[in-house]
């Protein structure tokens, strides 16, 4: 985790939104002779013999759930294209959730059938939810292998070591036309990431923005450093951007999000939470949380535990649940918030996120987490899209981050989208490097994608711009077709770059660069042990999606309904007033950003690099739609465009 007018394009929308999502469902399962059916592409590519280690403890603990899909899924993807299109007749005319289990969802004896299998082999059933979408069960590695027909082992993959079956997993042929897919009986979710960035995730240890730095673009100058770009000095990093100075810069006014529920996603739930954006809100001059105006809830059907070796790593998403929640307080003030923490840091968050949709938590979730790759395991994709889609259908729109690597080419060794980003049902948010003057006014804005040099002294090194370090994920994906509603929207240009044709990411963007980032307030823990409150800067589009949530919230104020599922909206105002077009900056744009040593204070010294922006690698900020940063930004003309 770590941690922008030109030309108008031809907008084509026809009435149906065509999305393909045959290609992230798993194929029908393969029927043996033996009464068995095999589930194809149950076991992720990364299970094989060369990155194989040694078997599986077979008394090792294992929890899975096993999805049933929806009833009539080509009726609910219909129904979802039609209630999104502007131009349908049914635009808007969500379903509630109880609608929605009565025309689409498992019935009980389909799920009683596959608890009777689960517990016939010995595992514990544990949960199902209200719209019967999975059966959660837990047991052993031994009873996995026996029930599933395969064997487990262990796999050495990206530094960790993880369990996977050895092949694709099957099970009984009756259950063939139940069963669309099987998650947690791989470790593939150890592989989800967050997506911000300050240097490292407080608490422990802390972290705080070094001086010098500037309160607003250009006000403080880097004098002693050369600049590589020019003859004039590179102004220093800002500090980290307040509430008042990104709605300044959108020219988002008038709303306060009253009436508005956002929820978020995250991983556990830290304990300090309310006062820290308390005092952060009395700081900003914000008004302060009401009574229950956070929420913070833990989804049914997830677990804490630690003792059956479940990887729990609370501390490192401290910083996330605190970051998403000032970015949506910020822009809406008054919406509710409901935080949804998963107990497990990785496990889990596909049943909160179910929780969220079925349960219809707000008509708003931002999420700031994701695979860097679309290479999974199909019974990862399709529970997930599934969820989507009862989303969509009932009116919630559904934010992922687009991710902190570009291409990603540079950290798993391709171009890929990240995922659940690149889903054609969500609205994935690119990030921005975002200049704002001195009276909160919009200065520019360039494409995140940072390069890095450190000063030696006397000079640069690397010779400037640098090595790659960060940048708003995007791209076209490798399992998902191309939408209708970005026909006509996404140019052959961006295809030609990443080599294939597909839904193409981010569809918005908002600012995320860690060096032009947010301001925000947590509790942390010193190198002395000390625990206080204090601020520093953090980034990453984990803060461009709850930006645009919070901005989306007053959307929905100010037009009186939600808007769901906006992409096909959104991508009707293309190279309209409602956004800022992001394009290559006319000349090199560089910051000097200074870290301390310790991450603390000056005491162990200072240090100062060249972050120089818009190095986005084959992703390219051109006129237009372009695959960093999508349609843009919003302007002060976004709220009354969406009305």
């Amino acid at each position: 985790m770590t941690f922008p007018r030109i030309a108008i394009a031809t907008v084509v929308l026809v009435l149906a939104i065509s999305i393909n999502l045959s290609v992230a469902a798993n194929t029908l399962p393969t029927t043996s002779s033996n009464g068995r059916s095999t589930l194809n592409g149950s076991a992720p590519t990364w299970a094989n013999n060369n990155n194989y280690k040694s078997p599986a403890d077979p008394a090792s603990y294992v929890g899975f759930r096993l999805y049933l899909g929806w009833n009539n899924p080509s009726k609910v993807e219909s129904l979802a294209q039609a209630v999104s299109n502007p131009k349908s007749p049914s635009y808007g005319q969500y379903l509630t959730p109880s609608q929605f289990h009565q025309q689409f969802a498992p019935s009980q004896s389909q799920v009683g059938a596959v608890q009777s299998w689960l517990r016939s082999q010995g595992f514990s059933v544990e949960y199902t939810p209200s719209n019967n979408l999975y059966v959660s069960a837990e047991g052993t590695v031994a009873q996995a292998q026996s029930a599933f027909g395969t064997s487990f082992g262990l796999y050495a993959v990206s530094g960790l070591v993880v369990r996977s079956p050895s092949s694709d997993v099957s099970i009984p042929s009756s259950l063939a036309g139940i069963v669309t897919g099987v998650l947690g009986l791989d470790d593939s979710a150890q592989f989800v990431f967050t997506n911000h960035s300050v240097g490292d995730a407080p608490p422990p240890p802390a972290f705080v923005s070094a001086q010098p730095c500037s309160t607003y673009w250009g006000q403080n100058q880097a004098v002693g450093f050369t600049n590589p770009y020019g003859t004039g000095t590179l102004p220093y990093a800002p500090c980290g951007y307040t509430p008042q100075q990104i709605k300044g810069a959108y020219g988002i006014s008038g709303y306060d999000g009253s009436g508005q529920t956002v929820a978020i996603i995250d991983a556990y739930a830290a304990p300090t939470i309310v006062q820290d954006v308390n005092q952060w809100s009395i700081n900003r001059g914000l008004p302060t949380l009401t009574a229950n105006q956070l929420v913070q809830v833990v989804a049914p059907g997830t677990y804490n535990h630690p003792e059956k070796g479940i990887a729990q790593d609370p501390q490192g998403w401290y910083g996330e649940e605190t970051l998403d929640i000032e970015a949506v307080h910020g822009m809406a003030p008054a919406a509710k918030i409901v935080y949804v923490g998963a107990p497990n840091n990785f496990q889990d968050l596909d049943a909160a996120l179910n929780y969220v949709v079925d349960r219809h938590v707000a008509s708003i979730v931002t999420n700031s987490y994701g695979f860097r790759t679309e290479i999974l395991p199909q019974g990862y994709i399709k529970p997930y899209e599934s969820i989507i889609l009862q989303g969509v259908v009932t009116g919630i729109g559904i934010y992922f981050s687009s991710g902190d690597n570009n291409d990603e080419s540079l950290v798993v060794g391709y171009t890929t989208t990240d995922w659940p980003a690149s889903s054609p049902y969500v609205t994935a948010v690119g990030g921005t490097s975002l200049a704002v003057g001195a009276s909160n006014n919009y200065l520019f804005e360039t494409a995140w994608g940072t390069k890095t040099s450190s000063w030696t002294g006397t000079t640069w090194s690397p010779t400037p711009p640098g090595s790659w370090l960060y940048g708003s994920g995007g791209g076209v994906s490798r399992i998902f077709s191309e939408p209708s509603y970005q026909v006509g929207v996404v140019l052959k240009s961006v295809f030609t770059a990443q080599g294939r044709t597909g839904r193409a990411v981010p569809d918005i963007s908002a600012v995320g660069d860690p060096n032009t980032g947010y301001l925000i307030g947590e509790t942390q823990t010193f190198p002395n042990g000390t625990i206080a409150y204090s601020e520093y800067r953090i980034g990453g589009t984990s803060l461009s999606s709850p930006l645009i949530a919070g901005i989306m919230a007053l959307a929905d104020q100010a037009a009186g309904h939600p808007h769901g599922f906006a992409n096909p909206l959104f991508y009707s105002l293309a190279g309209s007033a409602a956004f800022t077009d992001i394009t290559h900056p006319s000349s090199t744009v560089a910051v000097v950003r200074a870290n301390y040593v310790n991450s603390v204070d000056a005491s162990a010294g200072v240090v100062y690099r060249l972050r120089t922006m818009d190095q986005t690698l084959s992703l390219n900020a051109t006129p237009g739609y372009d695959d960093v940063t999508g349609l843009g930004t919003p302007t002060s003309s976004f709220l009354s465009a969406l009305k």
